[in-house]
């Protein structure tokens, strides 16, 4: 297949809107994954205007069109969200699935479970069906988002594959300030930010120097109003969106990062604090319990647990000795599990198992990719293509 492309899609380079998609795709960059492999990135969305957003979508469409009907798509690796973001994948993996072409569907939606239960009417709901049940493989980012794809679609192929973190060298001399909380991710009630900002007027009141550093995008207005409501001006700086040494440099400053999310797949704020050695504060959700052990690797609340929420940080203040033994615990977890090495070896492994050749021509060993379903080969997956409806 080497005159073929494993045609990626994601979100277009020049968004300006940031999010996890981007981080692993830039991960699987910086790690040589586009060249170790023959990888045709296509960008579907971009943020700005309708026209911009239909153009870039209109221009990915016709660029996937051409290789599919020319023969040149050896698999389609779509990662995707919910609401907007799947339908929109869809566009994509219907023709894909209608020309026997294998797809690999990412699926990276927080909240893809409450789209599909909640917001879909009973033909979306079979078409979501249809597209998990037929495409090749459901890349699932943690052992409990396959239990939540297997429930929307028992017939799904599912593996499950992390998203990777790289693992920084930490400097010989601690950097840590003195209470300074750190929340990385968009701004708005998902990622929990407006309960942070409540609980932080109750940790002031014992610890009058705390301060919190807010970097993302989203709700950046809504943020710096409610800061003003809560008189926080002196303890909250927004930062605007971070990325790249910015953000390592937030990481070896922080005492504390605390993410109160309502919904996640697998945050990438939490694995990059976690490689850092920063104790994390976070909530039970999404792929969160299956990488923080409560009291090993961090502390979880519950969503909207404000009270709770603040209790937590002023232990994590309190207790040096305990920030240092979760940090350390923390750091060592993500290595193990979410480490670059580890992560994409297991997508090289999955593209292998499609017959797909790497540059340097490594075979498929049939390790590395976590699955409950029992590995397939090519050919087997190649005959279920063969008989399988290309409408969902």
């Amino acid at each position: 297949m080497r005159d073929k492309w494993i045609v990626m899609l994601g979100i277009h380079p020049k968004s300006r809107e940031k999010g996890g998609i981007s981080t692993v795709v830039d991960t699987y960059r910086a790690t040589g994954l586009f060249e170790r492999w023959p990888v045709r990135y296509i960008g579907t969305m971009v943020s700005g205007s309708r026209v911009a957003k239909i153009s870039v979508a209109v221009s990915a469409f016709f660029d996937f069109a051409r290789l599919l009907l020319v023969g040149r798509v050896a698999v389609v690796h779509a990662h995707t969200a919910s609401r907007a973001s799947f339908w929109r994948k869809s566009i994509f993996i219907l023709p894909a699935l209608a020309m026997r072409v294998p797809v690999i569907l990412h699926l990276h939606g927080a909240e893809f479970e409450q789209f599909y239960r909640n917001e879909c009417g009973a033909f979306a709901k079979a078409f979501a069906r249809g597209v998990l049940n037929r495409v090749d493989r459901v890349i699932a980012l943690s052992a409990q988002w396959r239990t939540v794809i297997k429930s929307i679609a028992p017939r799904a192929h599912v593996v499950t594959i992390a998203n990777p973190v790289p693992i920084p060298t930490l400097p010989t001399v601690a950097a840590r300030e003195a209470n300074l909380l750190l929340f990385l991710g968009r701004f708005g009630r998902r990622k929990g930010i407006f309960d942070l900002l409540q609980a932080l007027t109750l940790v002031r009141q014992r610890f009058p120097d705390v301060r919190l550093r807010c970097g993302g995008d989203g709700d950046v207005a809504g943020v710096i109003a409610r800061v003003r409501e809560l008189g926080l001006e002196q303890h909250v700086e927004i930062l605007g969106w971070v990325s790249g040494a910015a953000k390592e440099r937030e990481l070896m400053r922080a005492t504390i990062y605390v993410l109160p999310s309502y919904a996640e797949g697998l945050p990438m704020g939490v694995l990059e604090a976690m490689a850092a050695g920063v104790p994390t504060i976070a909530t039970r959700v999404g792929g969160i319990p299956d990488a923080i052990d409560d009291g090993v690797h961090g502390l979880l609340v519950l969503p909207g647990d404000i009270d709770a929420l603040a209790e937590r940080i002023m232990q994590l203040l309190d207790d040096a000795a305990l920030r240092a033994r979760l940090g350390a615990q923390a750091r060592e977890r993500a290595a193990a599990m979410f480490g670059t090495e580890r992560v994409v070896a297991q997508i090289d492994d999955l593209y292998r198992s499609f017959g797909i050749e790497s540059a340097d021509g490594t075979p498929f060993k049939g390790v590395g990719v976590g699955t409950t379903n029992g590995a397939q080969s090519s050919t087997q997956r190649q005959s279920k293509n063969a008989t399988r409806s290309t409408v969902p």
